[in-house]
């Protein structure tokens, strides 16, 4: 595969802090991301660190990474900066995996930078698995997305959708089929798109969902959607989320 993943590293965690270089089995966490992103068969991955540290654990276990400014507003800034430090030609598919995933599977980096590669009519490409739980559809801090017949996004949302407008009418007990989608933040980008994101202004709807991938539709670009029918493995947020990924990793699970 000659994508390249990037993975952006924040040392600053409001939650968390210094949770790129949180030990995981022994190892800082950002590495363990970078590992498991290396089997999906891509032709590189580097690490987009804020820090000199996480540069240098990084650099301690093999793993290339290349320092970006500290003040960028959002990941996706950090990797188009990234981009220009290693000189990637315009036509590079680049996947941005999360730097606090570290139980990311790697097949679906990989269908992520394929599906891409394959779909010239969108400018990015991400992922999304059936939902199985009404508590999970109603959850606003689960995203969800609705595709077109060709697998392109039409929206994502905080709030649950599609509306079952006849199973609904005595609230929401049970699931539509099909199951609606949540979106895994997952994303391939074109190197030249990438580099003119950050330029595009914020989105009305981006603004109010908190939502940054709506600023590309609202502005005309296209998604193309993968789905699959296995649910990520947990991210790292919080003190809790570490303790449940250590223990997994421990049982041999990651």
């Amino acid at each position: 595969m000659d994508a390249v993943v990037l993975i952006p590293a924040r040392l600053a965690s409001s939650r968390l802090p210094d949770k790129p270089l949180a030990d995981i089995g022994g190892q800082p966490m950002v590495v363990r991301v970078a590992q498991r992103a290396r089997r999906s068969g891509a032709a590189r991955v580097v690490v987009a660190a804020d820090s000199p540290a996480i540069v240098q654990a990084c650099a301690a276990h093999g793993v290339e990474a290349v320092l970006t400014d500290v003040a960028h507003p959002s990941g996706t800034d950090r990797l188009a900066q990234a981009c220009d430090i290693l000189g990637l030609p315009d036509d590079t598919v680049v996947v941005n995996v999360q730097g606090d995933e570290p139980l990311i599977d790697p097949a679906l980096v990989g269908a992520v930078a394929g599906l891409l590669r394959d779909r010239g009519d969108c400018a990015m490409s991400t992922a999304a698995h059936p939902i199985a739980e009404v508590a999970e559809f109603l959850n606003p801090n689960v995203v969800k997305v609705v595709a077109d017949a060709r697998g392109t996004a039409l929206y994502f949302s905080r709030a649950p959708m599609p509306w079952w407008r006849d199973g609904y009418a005595d609230g929401v007990r049970r699931l539509p089929t099909p199951a609606p989608l949540r979106h895994i933040g997952l994303y391939g980008y074109r190197r030249s798109f990438l580099r003119s994101f950050p330029q595009l202004p914020p989105a009305p709807l981006e603004q109010l969902e908190s939502l940054e991938q709506l600023r590309a539709l609202w502005h005309g670009h296209r998604i193309a959607l993968h789905v699959t029918q296995t649910a990520p493995g947990p991210g790292v947020d919080t003190p809790e989320d570490l303790a449940r990924v250590r223990a997994l990793v421990a049982q041999g699970l990651g």
